[in-house]
């Protein structure tokens, strides 16, 4: 085995066990009677970048007698520009209410205040973050994905659990389970238009997204934090933060979950950090004994100059679909819906006012489980069962030098080395 294997790699092992995980995934309730219409949603916003900023428009953009109070970041710059944004929404958040540092999250959970949650920092903290928002009795809304390696996974169902005993309502950000175009065509799906279905596909190949180069002052950890979708200890590659959209579709629309990943990826364009520029996947679902097994092609890409898809597509014994509006023996179908940004939102408010708590903790979970066990595949070069993946003690953790360019290239997966 290489020295990077050594170094980094041998935390991406995984344990065999036998047992297999198998969960149904629907969509989003709809709530039918008004238990306390007019509580009001008092929102703590933890992680105050883009993505969290953005999901603090969406929330009060999702229904009356909701309020930000409080926000949360590791940088001083975050949390002024977040605070200055929202103070300009007619938003009272008081300078007490502002906090900074890695222990943040804590200060603005212990405010009685707040009684709703948005989790908006990079994945790594995801698991840990949802254990401290439901041991505070919060409402979550969570961003995708919730974990970066198994044990988080296990970490973050398991704090789903916990919720689900409190009574408390967690939503994740798959904005496609809140997408009237989705909702009703995996409706038409499950209800048998397309028949048996056989096989599948899902894409995100797009360009390259956005990073940034280690600024004079800032120390390795705050560059990767201000870097984080370029490395794989905080986003779980992109594959994991990104494509697991795609793969929450396919999962919803089979009601099943695969029991084997094959997968290959690599790095050609990427300037910072250590992960893969693409990644191609074969995933096993069970299938019936007419069809043992369902095959679903997996791909994503972020390169620029390439041809651009971001989309699902599942193949039935009667008919073709695109998951979002369109069975080919049904034709279009017409659906009318808010922005899915902001019904994720309104569906998390509606569970709260009306007492009948939802719980998407783990179907998020699951669907950024197949994510990671594909990334497995692929940095080793192996066939990565479910069941490996689920009992895994694979826990990615910061690099343990300085970055220099040296250090950091040999962070990189090279499936294979260990042959050599």
């Amino acid at each position: 085995m290489s020295k990077q294997s050594v170094s980094r790699l041998s935390r991406r092992q995984f344990v065999q066990t036998a047992a297999v995980a198998a969960a149904a995934t629907s969509a989003f309730p709809h709530f039918a009677r008004a238990a306390d219409a007019d509580l009001p949603i008092k929102v703590g916003l933890i992680g105050a970048g883009g993505r969290g900023t953005g999901a603090a428009h969406n929330v009060l953009a999702a229904a009356k007698g909701v309020q930000v109070v409080a926000v949360a970041d590791i940088a001083k710059d975050r949390l002024e520009n977040a605070k200055k944004d929202l103070r300009g929404k007619n938003q009272d958040i008081k300078d007490e209410h502002c906090f900074l540092g890695m222990d943040a999250y804590k200060k603005l959970l212990a405010l009685d205040n707040v009684n709703y949650v948005i989790l908006a920092t990079p994945p790594y903290y995801r698991p840990e973050h949802l254990e401290a928002s439901i041991k505070a009795g919060k409402h979550v809304f969570t961003e995708k994905p919730v974990a970066v390696d198994p044990v988080g996974i296990r970490r973050f169902i398991a704090a789903g659990k916990d919720a689900a005993a409190k009574k408390l309502s967690i939503v994740a950000g798959t904005q496609r389970r809140h997408q009237a175009g989705y909702v009703e065509t995996i409706k038409r799906i499950h209800d048998g238009a397309l028949g048996k279905i056989v096989a599948g596909q899902c894409y995100w190949n797009m360009g390259m997204l956005w990073y940034n180069k280690k600024a004079q002052g800032w120390s390795d950890m705050e560059w990767m934090h201000r870097d984080w979708v370029n490395w794989t200890w905080l986003s779980g590659d992109h594959i994991v933060e990104q494509h697991v959209h795609n793969l929450d579709v396919i999962n919803w629309a089979l009601k099943i979950l695969p029991t084997k990943a094959v997968a290959m990826g690599s790095r050609h364009r990427r300037v910072t950090g250590d992960q893969y520029d693409n990644f191609s996947v074969d995933f096993f679902y069970p299938g019936d004994k007419e069809h043992p097994e369902i095959h679903v092609l997996s791909q994503c890409r972020q390169i620029n100059g390439c041809a651009n898809d971001v989309s699902e597509r599942v193949i039935g014994t009667k008919g073709i679909s695109n998951c979002n509006g369109w069975i080919s023996n049904v034709g279009k179908i017409e659906s009318q819906g808010k922005d899915p940004y902001v019904q994720e939102h309104t569906d998390l408010i509606a569970a709260i006012r009306q007492g009948e708590p939802i719980n998407e903790a783990e179907q998020v979970a699951h669907s950024t489980m197949c994510a990671i066990m594909a990334r497995m595949s692929a940095y080793t070069g192996k066939a990565v069962t479910w069941s490996d993946a689920m009992k895994s003690d694979l826990q990615l953790a910061p690099p343990e030098g300085p970055l220099t360019p040296e250090y950091v290239k040999s962070l990189i997966a090279v499936p294979g080395d260990e042959e050599k």
